[in-house]
């Protein structure tokens, strides 16, 4: 995990930022097969997610925290770890509540923030840090208006985050429970594009 230099806000940057984004059953792409991802920032110059419903078994978090050196004391915390996409998976992210930020925290939204530097794991180690979150390896990325494309080609849906769906460990009905945001049934999905 790598430390950024300033603590700032993504926000503005888009609307899709903040947001998260639902895989349609006809996605081609098999490391996306009903994902959902959260936007942490989405841009003229490209967006970046992470993966909230596929979890990673190996190394688990306390594995992790032992190959980074840090020792955590009690009362040590567990959080959720998943595989946040397919760039650069060697590195982490840990989404979280923006109660807690350091100075390499980006904050996404008021209520949510993604720091990669390990600060926030020894804050989590030492059963301090942010109230909830999770850590992802990898991120899922696009090129400049490449999502917009995506989304236009009916590849992806839209919805609002809410914390449950971000932070719960419940990751088998994540993608369900996010369509149901929607009042979608994945049944009556069509794979095929409407344009006027």
């Amino acid at each position: 995990m790598a430390k950024s230099a300033t603590l700032r806000s993504s926000a503005d940057d888009s609307f899709l930022t903040g947001q998260l984004l639902i895989a349609m059953p006809a996605m081609g792409d098999d490391r996306f097969t009903q994902t959902v991802i959260y936007v942490c920032a989405h841009t003229p110059d490209g967006a970046m997610g992470l993966v909230l419903n596929r979890p990673v078994t190996k190394p688990t978090f306390a594995e992790l925290l032992s190959q980074l050196k840090i020792d955590p004391r009690p009362p040590n915390r567990q959080i959720a770890m998943y595989a946040g996409g397919p760039v650069d998976d060697g590195r982490g992210f840990v989404l979280h509540t923006a109660d807690w930020t350091s100075e390499g925290s980006l904050l996404v939204d008021e209520s949510v923030a993604l720091t990669a530097s390990l600060d926030v794991l020894q804050a989590i180690a030492e059963g301090a840090g942010p109230r909830a979150c999770v850590l992802a390896l990898g991120y899922a990325g696009w090129g400049p208006g490449q999502l917009d494309r995506e989304i236009q080609d009916n590849t992806w849906l839209s919805v609002n985050a809410d914390e449950t769906l971000l932070f719960d460990a419940n990751h088998g009905t994540k993608w369900r429970r996010a369509l149901a945001k929607l009042n979608v049934d994945p049944l009556l999905l069509s794979p095929v594009a409407g344009h006027a």
